[in-house]
């Protein structure tokens, strides 16, 4: 479903130089896993999703997706077969827009082509699809998200990204920024939109709980490399001071005496 090859990620630094942040990241994962990333800040634990939506380009190596090569493709094209989720609610949607018309154009991710018409069929898809978030956004269809929550746009956006099938779902810390209630709200819903809609997807997470608790398997990232990779029998006994002892052996002791490297 999703493999990286040897892939290298650069980005410029003042005086000509480069900081490398993914090296020579190899990395695949089945259709239908759940794979929870952690590691320390900076780890390139965001950039490996980045790779793989197409949001910042390769130095070197390959990024396939369905087994062709969307090394070469821009974000825009990728968006046919990959949902992306945020941390900021504000960023996944469109606040001048209305909800409709936010969810209307989610489902024409992809090629550049004609806005497609809210016809009352496609309207009552919509509303009901919203409906099954639980929040009562389908009375509020034809309001401006901006008036929304950021429990309810990040909702919203999570809708928007699995509604046109997307083949991966990339989610960034999503539910980092919110309160605990909506947390618990948009991990439900995104558990029940993975089952429903059959996604592969990559939880990018600091909560090592939810880590545990929401993935298949677990990838362990540091200094733009791979270090660690449980799933299976391994992982279904693994609690949070496993993964710190984890991260010391793999890294060595000195780089997680500090806890909030992955907390």
């Amino acid at each position: 479903m999703i493999a990286l090859e040897s892939v290298v990620v650069s980005f410029p630094q003042g005086g000509g130089e480069e900081r490398t942040v993914l090296r020579g990241l190899s990395f695949g994962v089945a259709r239908g896993s759940t794979v929870s990333v952690i590691g320390s800040n900076g780890a390139g634990k965001s950039t490996l999703l980045n790779a793989i939506a197409g949001t910042v380009p390769l130095r070197s190596g390959t990024v396939r997706i369905d087994g062709a090569d969307r090394s070469r493709e821009p974000e825009w094209m990728r968006a046919r077969y990959v949902g992306r989720v945020r941390q900021n609610p504000m960023a996944g949607s469109a606040g001048e827009m209305t909800v409709m018309d936010n969810l209307s154009m989610a489902l024409r991710k992809g090629p550049r082509r004609l806005r497609l018409a809210v016809t009352p069929a496609l309207a009552r898809f919509l509303t009901e699809r919203v409906a099954e978030l639980g929040m009562g956004l389908e009375t509020r269809m034809r309001e401006n998200v901006s008036l929304l929550s950021g429990g309810q746009r990040q909702a919203l956006t999570l809708l928007m990204a699995v509604l046109s099938k997307p083949a991966v779902l990339l989610l960034d810390e999503h539910t980092a920024a919110l309160d605990p209630a909506n947390a618990e709200l948009v991990s439900a819903l995104t558990k029940r939109f993975i089952a429903e809609y059959g996604l592969t997807a990559l939880i990018v997470t600091h909560d090592m709980k939810r880590a545990l608790s929401e993935a298949d398997r677990i990838v362990m990232m540091h200094d733009g490399s791979i270090v660690a990779d449980v799933e299976g029998a391994a992982k279904a006994g693994l609690g949070v001071e496993d993964l710190v002892r984890l991260f010391k052996r793999a890294r060595g002791s000195e780089y997680a005496e500090d806890r909030d490297l992955l907390f």
